[in-house]
């Protein structure tokens, strides 16, 4: 071990941090009432420096993503990031802060079965909600078999918001995209089924797989997702079509990026808008096609909308608003697209962003809203020894007692560590408060809350400058926040949403 005089004791006031050096190691250094703690100074989703992030008592929350980790234990209290944050003995002598470095962090032993613990939790769905539930299964002390059926997702799961934008665009590699390495979970015995679940039979607690193997299980845990919706027009399976959901829908799309010279993308949503910044970066002529007045009109309204359509005006991107797409056009690949208006636009690539749908066809003997998402409880309870977790679950907000489906990553995570806690005997409620984030041509809007409407948008700052925090305003109530370029401030409000439910316009 070494030790390393890191700073004065006046240069930090209770409730301040900052980063420090002690040898090779960043070091956050937190001065709270009781005293100074030190823990890695980097979050462990993407390394982003905590210390501008927001400090809001024992918790510090990542200005990126809004990862949030104890400061005292370095536990992980809020995703995204899978791991927490290693903590450093800190000592106090003449006025001076002293952090010790162990010479190598010491590796926690790994929870895994019981002995004796026949008990059978299956996980369904290979994606974000099921990979964050079996380490959650794990961690709250679940002895028994977990059965982890992966079928019809990539293995091991991937980080799916970078599709869209670093992966797509050529910026980020291939090796950035899995949440962990394969031999992760081996070593805390969770068993992989590479195969595709054909029917749940919640009534019966049985999983029928695609070779026609029949699980009977104790305890499972619902996290399928969502698929993408496709558009029923001429056209669709044409060569040079493309959804986005998967790595290998990425992959698709990339490598035909690397040929194409024009592409549509029909949607203005965050995945159409991301896609046509990718492939807009990457030299391609994209034009954007949707029903809308301007992007993102019912998710932000239409000032931040026109922002973000100007944001892609300016690089190159061209709009046709107000339109949908009567038909896709081509002999076997295709090559145009035509417009209600009987516009025709070139295109050697289509991409549909329209949406999804949740998976759960497969499964009975469950409450289902209109849309097939899957009704749970507040402890993501949808029947007897069945939880629901991520795009298919349909749960109460906390905040109102509204029934709400958010289609967002950091919910699935979210909502996957709540059900694995559960599944494992605990009966914590959801009490997240739902974000996610876009980062298009350099800038990152962040977005907190929930409002399916507002009376009004309270804008405080520059929508011109990309520099401002909006307030979703209904009866008197602040429901949600969308802002860019004030990242403290906003995750300190997150913070405020968090305990409060409301913020005070």
């Amino acid at each position: 071990m070494a030790e390393f005089k890191v700073a004065r004791v006046d240069e930090l006031a209770p409730g301040q941090m900052k980063q420090v050096q002690a040898g090779m190691t960043a070091v956050l250094l937190v001065r709270l009432e009781d005293g100074f703690h030190a823990l890695g100074a980097l979050c462990s989703h993407y390394e982003a420096p905590l210390a501008a992030g927001a400090l809001c008592r024992d918790r510090v929350i990542c200005p990126w993503h809004h990862a949030t980790f104890d400061v005292r234990t370095g536990k992980l209290l809020e995703p995204p990031g899978l791991d927490g944050l290693p903590v450093y003995p800190v000592r106090v002598d003449d006025g001076e802060v002293w952090v010790t470095i162990p010479e190598q962090q010491e590796a926690q032993s790994p929870p895994d079965r019981r002995p004796g613990d026949n008990r059978i939790c299956a996980i369904v769905g290979g994606g974000c909600a099921g990979a964050y539930a079996v380490e959650s299964l794990r961690d709250h002390g679940f002895g028994g078999r977990i059965l982890w059926i992966t079928g019809g997702e990539e293995f091991p799961p991937v980080d799916r918001p970078v599709l869209s934008k670093g992966y797509l665009s050529g910026e980020a590699s291939e090796a950035w995209i899995p949440l962990r390495q394969p031999d992760y979970y081996p070593i805390r015995d969770i068993e992989i089924l590479e195969r595709k679940a054909v029917a749940l039979d919640a009534g019966q607690k049985a999983i029928t797989l695609d070779d026609g193997n029949v699980i009977e299980y104790d305890t499972a845990i619902l996290a399928t997702g969502a698929v993408a919706r496709a558009l029923p027009i001429p056209g669709v399976d044409l060569h040079g079509v493309h959804l986005l959901r998967t790595l290998g829908d990425a992959k698709d799309l990339r490598q035909a990026a690397e040929k194409g010279k024009t592409a549509v993308i029909i949607g203005a949503g965050f995945i159409g808008m991301e896609v046509a910044q990718s492939l807009n970066k990457r030299g391609l002529k994209v034009s954007v096609v949707a029903p809308e007045a301007v992007p993102f009109e019912r998710v932000l309204g239409a000032e931040i909308g026109a922002m973000m359509r100007d944001l892609h005006q300016a690089a190159g991107v061209e709009f046709y608003l107000g339109h949908t797409v009567q038909c896709l056009e081509g002999d076997q690949r295709v090559s145009q697209v035509r417009l209600d208006n009987d516009r025709t636009l070139e295109a050697d690539i289509v991409v549909i962003g329209v949406g999804v749908k949740p998976a759960t066809d497969f499964v009975s003997c469950v409450t289902k809203d209109p849309d097939g998402s899957i009704v749970v409880d507040q402890t993501l309870k949808a029947a007897d020894g069945l939880y629901a977790a991520g795009d298919l679950a349909s749960f109460p907000d906390w905040r109102t007692g509204e029934r709400i489906r958010v289609e967002h990553w950091r919910v699935a995570a979210q909502h996957g560590r709540l059900a694995g806690a559960n599944a494992a005997g605990d009966q914590q409620v959801y009490r997240g408060v739902p974000y996610f984030w876009t980062r298009q041509y350099g800038v990152t809007l962040h977005y907190f809350g929930h409002a399916r409407e507002w009376d009004e948008i309270r804008i405080d700052g520059d929508l011109r400058q990309k520099q401002f925090i909006a307030h979703f305003v209904k009866n008197g109530k602040v429901y949600a926040v969308a802002g860019m370029e004030r990242e403290r401030e906003l995750a300190k409000l997150e913070e405020e949403m968090y305990l409060s439910g409301f913020i005070q316009p």
